[in-house]
């Protein structure tokens, strides 16, 4: 028995549909939600939120945000959140490239701190845009700096 699931973002809706599981880059961890879950409320982190339905699986790059499951219904509210086809790959390798500059710069804890989530995020983006048909073979070994 499906259920409700939306992503949204400050500017839009990312996905709404029903589906049968979700599986979310949680602030401590990746995390699963099923049917029946119980109620909760939780941080994201950067990462991968992997969405499962009969008709196919979703694969979206999120950024940081909350995930809410109510009522049989669960939501994420996201910092930020893109379908593959939505992601510039050479702007998110870009985007990798910096943050690791800044980090091996790392002259203060802040920007160290900043350069570390810019990092996640831009790998993140990466590997959501690498299953893209026609952009090479996805990376199905354990997540890296996440």
């Amino acid at each position: 028995m499906p259920f409700h699931l939306d992503v949204v973002t400050a500017e839009r809706s990312v996905f709404s549909d029903d589906v049968d599981s979700v599986v979310a880059p949680g602030a401590e961890g990746e995390f699963g939600v099923l049917p029946h879950h119980e109620a909760f409320l939780t941080a994201l982190d950067y990462g991968e939120l992997r969405i499962a339905q009969a008709s196919g699986n979703t694969v979206l790059a999120v950024g940081g945000g909350f995930l809410e499951v109510r009522d049989g219904r669960a939501i994420v509210l996201a910092d930020s959140a893109e379908r593959s086809e939505e992601i510039d790959m050479a702007r998110a390798e870009a985007a990798r490239e910096r943050a690791k500059e800044q980090i091996a710069m790392g002259p203060n804890q802040m920007d160290l701190m900043r350069a570390e989530a810019a990092l996640r995020r831009a790998e993140a983006r990466i590997r959501i845009a690498r299953r893209r048909p026609g952009q090479g073979v996805p990376h199905s070994g354990p997540s890296q700096g996440m």
